[in-house]
């Protein structure tokens, strides 16, 4: 057990509700990685609780336990589960209680129906989950994600829960995160676009600096890596406006890769194919409604991230374009 690789210990914080206390879900949580991957850690012998082995997946935990794991790195492609009607709605929870969920957006996938009524939206397949074990459970949906934008969402099971979580977005409370990979060498390592945006009538957003004209929209960036011809962001919402941080990284010049709609010129690469934009939510902090806690949630990176990481985009030569910032997947 734990021998001969390296050993990261991390420590069971308190604002971890006790629904979410399983080691699986820990583990989930803290490290920003897949459950399936957390429970091959655990059932490996891999994992260590309070300096004894643990290969209990449900085990609870309390705050201040502490957790030794080996880091093994994941590897790049995850085997295909079986093709089945069964995984055709199949959504990863990182939360569930009595009150409200959070689950993880695939990309190419609405949030919600638009007037055309979709059958295959976020919501239609959330609910079909829960319902699985309570007949009359509702979902409703309090922020969203573009259809070809992956990540953490939050959803209420009452309208009651909905109305508190979205006052939190009102006032900006929540702590939006996201990652993106842009077009070109961003220059600053880190910087504030606030602007109003305007809606045309294709529904095309466009930055305005008269207030009377467009909303509030406000946006902080930080660079984490820059290859040699593309640069991972790290995002931070102030606001949350309609294509907002698409339309503030195309106006500094560096669009989302495979956004078609801002800077579509621009945001082509050779190496990223996909028909998705390299936008991903990947954590999501808010209080909990009803007791008070604050939450704080992680999607791991997509596939498609991973891949162009290690394959699609080689590093900088030498020199000062070449800083890299600590991040979890750079350790991973």
């Amino acid at each position: 057990m734990l021998g001969g690789m390296t050993i990261e210990t991390i420590q069971v914080p308190n604002n971890i509700p006790p629904p979410a206390r399983q080691l699986a879900s820990v583990l989930r949580n803290l490290l920003g990685i897949p459950v399936s991957h957390c429970m091959w850690l655990i059932e490996n012998n891999c994992v260590a609780v309070n300096h004894k082995p643990c290969r209990k997946t449900n085990l609870q935990l309390k705050p201040g336990d502490l957790i030794q794991i080996d880091r093994i790195p994941m590897p790049i492609a995850q085997p295909s589960p079986r093709k089945s009607s069964g995984n055709r709605d199949a959504i990863e929870f990182l939360y569930d209680d009595q009150d409200l969920c959070v689950v993880v957006k695939p990309s190419n996938l609405l949030t919600v129906p638009t007037q055309y009524r979709e059958g295959q939206t976020l919501v239609g397949r959330v609910e079909r989950r829960l319902k699985q074990q309570d007949k009359k459970a509702k979902v409703f949906c309090v922020h969203r994600l573009d259809r070809d934008v992956s990540g953490v969402l939050v959803m209420a099971k009452s309208l009651e829960v909905a109305e508190k979580i979205r006052n939190q977005f009102a006032a900006r409370k929540p702590d939006r995160q996201y990652i993106a990979i842009v077009a070109g060498l961003v220059e600053d390592d880190s910087g504030t676009i606030q602007n109003y945006l305007a809606t045309d009538e294709n529904l095309n957003r466009y930055s305005v600096e008269d207030p009377a004209k467009g909303e509030l929209a406000i946006t902080h960036y930080r660079v984490r890596q820059r290859w040699q011809d593309t640069t991972l962001v790290e995002v931070r919402l102030e606001t949350g406006r309609r294509n907002q941080i698409r339309v503030h990284m195309a106006d500094l010049g560096h669009p989302i890769l495979g956004d078609p709609r801002y800077r579509r010129d621009l945001a082509t690469h050779r190496a990223w194919p996909y028909r998705r934009i390299a936008l991903h939510a990947e954590s999501l902090g808010f209080v909990h409604p009803t007791d008070g806690q604050a939450m704080r949630f992680v999607a791991p990176w997509p596939q498609e991230f991973r891949d162009f990481q290690r394959g699609g985009s080689k590093p900088r030569q030498a020199g000062s374009a070449n800083r890299k910032v600590d991040t979890q997947e750079n350790r991973d």
